[in-house]
């Protein structure tokens, strides 16, 4: 059966990798609209742009979140109001929606994965803005919404951790990095074709609604995912130097664990991903990724 998907903020890393996944599938019908195309904040637009379409898969979002710390207004209206916006015409056309969210919901002072179900305490703007989403998405619809948060996402396409790394590699000798903040380095295109399979499975009736969380498995620091990006391109490891978040003060604060759990995925029949090392020698072997290593090499 034909299935129409619509991928909203299409332009960006993940957007962009989801209309990869979805090309694949030879019986889905995909359209894809960028942040020009459509702003999800303008409700008649939104309503407009889902009519017809069977799963909506949100890519769009206000992602700077030290922009967000003082413009909570702008960013809500993204990440909230926006999305509600989606939500109340999914219910009234009767699609799916798929939300991505973030870890960043979470206070981030657990010791432990963080649990689908477990309480949220946002510390900074960009947190609540999100929050504010997921909100909607729960009391809108019930029954045929899925939140899926991610975290520390990286791709081949717009700007990520992984690729300024690699950047960075050709410009300098050695490189600081934050070791005392831990989370789950996702490749966006696993994510895409995550969120792929859990829209088939909703379709058909078997996954139940509610809260995913799409992050590779296992965990690090963000100096352990420089220190791998370097070891796995080619270059030399001990060039990463391992610091404090203290020593790189931002306007938001930052959650200290961002390590979800995932359960959720088993009850819905879909895999959970692959760890974070296994994906990051895979995405570094494509192209955006291999170019960048190679150059880094050349240089030294």
């Amino acid at each position: 059966m034909t299935t129409r998907w619509l991928v909203t903020g299409a332009g960006g890393m993940l957007g962009r990798d989801m209309l990869a996944e979805l090309a694949a599938d030879p019986e889905a019908r995909v359209t894809g609209l960028t942040r020009g195309e459509l702003d999800i904040a303008e409700q008649g637009a939104v309503y407009a742009a889902v009519a017809g379409h069977h799963v909506v898969v949100n890519c769009a979002a206000w992602t700077d979140v030290d922009a967000a710390e003082c413009a909570e207004e702008a960013a809500t209206a993204v990440n909230g109001t926006g999305v509600r916006h989606l939500a109340r015409a999914c219910a009234g056309s009767g699609s799916l929606l798929l939300h991505v969210s973030t870890d960043y919901v979470f206070a981030g002072d657990a010791g432990h994965p963080y649990p689908e179900g477990a309480p949220t305490a946002p510390v900074n703007a960009y947190g609540r803005s999100k929050l504010a989403g997921e909100r909607a998405v729960a009391e809108l619809l019930p029954g045929t919404g899925y939140t899926v948060r991610t975290a520390w996402l990286y791709g081949a396409h717009g700007r990520n951790f992984v690729r300024t790394m690699l950047e960075l590699a050709c410009l300098r000798e050695t490189l600081d990095v934050v070791a005392d903040q831990h989370g789950q380095p996702t490749w966006s295109r696993a994510l895409a074709r995550q969120l792929a399979a859990l829209g088939r499975a909703a379709l058909t009736g078997r996954a139940p609604a509610g809260v995913y969380h799409g992050t590779a498995a296992g965990r690090t620091t963000w100096y352990g995912l420089a220190h791998e990006t370097f070891r796995l391109s080619g270059l030399d490891p001990e060039r990463i130097r391992p610091v404090g978040a203290a020593a790189f003060p931002r306007p938001a604060p930052r959650p200290a664990f961002g390590v979800l759990g995932h359960d959720g995925w088993s009850r819905a029949g879909v895999p959970s991903q692959l760890r974070w090392d296994d994906q990051l020698s895979t995405a570094l072997g494509t192209s955006g990724f291999a170019e960048l290593a190679a150059a880094a090499r050349a240089v030294g």
